[in-house]
């Protein structure tokens, strides 16, 4: 079932000016969570929100939920919810996730113009701290929603400048009344772009996400001894920085050579004392492990340990690891995959069922309710960057699939 479409210009219109908020002075778009410029964002959308008629509530980790509940609907009823996140990354673009919060919007005040009648209350999300570069686990509001962390010790996390997560969200007034979790959906669905190059090289416009990686985050600790760079032989190096880059060529070699879509990057990395004339005494880096399938994943973790335990013999080093984050991979629900595909057949829009190479709230959600992702096309693939882009035209495409997965899902004859 179709009906209307999105209002572009609102849709559009409000994706800018949300992008437009959290630039700092060289124009860089960073909005980290908790910060004065995702206060700012968290305001304009709160606003939309009051605008659009819906109930506003803030839960204790600083998750926004925008409430439609029409009087005809069954008060006991759970809602469908929809959304993502507004934090950002550092320099980064402006449609990853606040397109799917934004185009949630746009789908209620869709419907509320047209007059639709939803058998169950439909809620808008924006979840806390998606990203995790201020503060570790990423996806961390929707973990906590879910139960999977306690939600004091996540505010009770220290973040890369020191600061403390609860404090913040009280210093910007987001520390909300609500006990995370008292919004318990009865399905959720994340619009989002794609984050990679399959859909545009396929000239494919709609992604129905069946399934979402599993992701296992490191940090490895290698420890030697700081010598002399010229009077020390090669033989007689404890050189924690040579360690480093064997394992980052054991893992980029294993990627290649696997049959499967494995995925495995060193993002960061730190040496001490870092002087150009001292053998490195030790090596931070981080490992970032994905795959769709969980025993595949296992196997690569087990790979890196055996392969850490050789360089430490090899080049007489100390090897730690810490546990950073880890995620199973997650199916999500057949019915919604399905009513996302025939949406944008019924648009006339091609689809492709896909797999999620990126970590979304979504991911989350899943464990308390079925679940599904809509992907539009990243032109060039790239995200994180302020290069992320994606037209107009797929913009608001997935905009309205969306819509019509919501009209269907909750008309009142379902």
């Amino acid at each position: 079932m179709t009906g209307s479409s999105v209002n572009e210009e609102r849709l559009l219109g409000r994706l800018r000016e949300l992008g437009s908020i959290g630039r700092d002075k060289d124009g860089r778009l960073v909005r980290l969570a908790a910060s004065d410029a995702d206060k700012h964002g968290r305001d304009r959308l709160i606003a939309w929100m009051q605008e659009a008629g819906l109930d506003v509530a803030v839960d204790r980790i600083g998750n926004i939920f925008g409430i439609w509940a029409p009087i005809q609907a069954d008060d006991t009823a759970k809602p469908l919810m929809l959304g993502s996140h507004i934090d950002t990354v550092i320099n980064a673009g402006v449609f990853d996730g606040c397109y799917g919060v934004l185009s949630g919007l746009e789908v209620v005040e869709t419907l509320k113009s047209e007059g639709f009648n939803p058998n169950r209350p439909i809620a808008i999300a924006a979840f806390t701290n998606e990203e995790g570069v201020r503060y570790a686990p990423d996806m961390m509001g929707s973990l906590v929603h879910v139960g999977g962390l306690d939600v004091d010790e996540a505010l009770a996390t220290v973040g890369t400048d020191g600061s403390v997560l609860g404090e913040e969200l009280a210093r910007i007034g987001y520390d909300g009344p609500r006990e995370p979790g008292f919004l318990q959906p009865h399905a959720y669905i994340e619009l989002h772009i794609e984050q990679g190059p399959i859909l545009e090289r396929e000239e494919t416009t709609v992604g129905a996400v069946e399934n979402l990686q599993g992701i296992s985050w490191q940090r490895v600790t290698i420890e030697g001894d700081a010598n002399h760079a010229g009077t020390t032989p090669i033989s007689m190096r404890r050189d924690a920085g040579l360690a480093a880059a064997r394992v980052i060529t054991f893992l980029r070699d294993r990627a290649k050579a696997s049959n499967t879509p494995t995925v495995a990057t060193v993002g960061c990395i730190e040496f001490e004392p870092n002087a150009i004339n001292v053998i490195p005494s030790k090596a931070t880096f981080t490992v970032d492990l994905r795959d769709p399938d969980e025993e595949k994943l296992l196997a690569e973790e087990a790979a890196l340990a055996t392969y850490l335990d050789t360089v430490a013999d090899d080049e007489q080093v100390t090897i730690t690891t810490k546990r950073l984050a880890r995620f199973q991979p997650v199916t999500f629900d057949s019915g919604i995959v399905a009513a996302v595909v025939e949406a944008a057949t019924a648009r006339g829009l091609k689809s492709k069922r896909m797999t999620s190479g990126a970590g979304h709230d979504a991911q989350m959600i899943a464990r308390i309710a079925p679940s599904g992702m809509i992907f539009v096309p990243s032109i060039g693939g790239i995200s994180h960057n302020p290069k992320e882009f994606t037209p107009n035209t797929d913009l608001v495409a997935g905009a309205n699939v969306l819509l019509d997965v919501v009209r269907n899902l909750t008309a009142p004859e379902n």
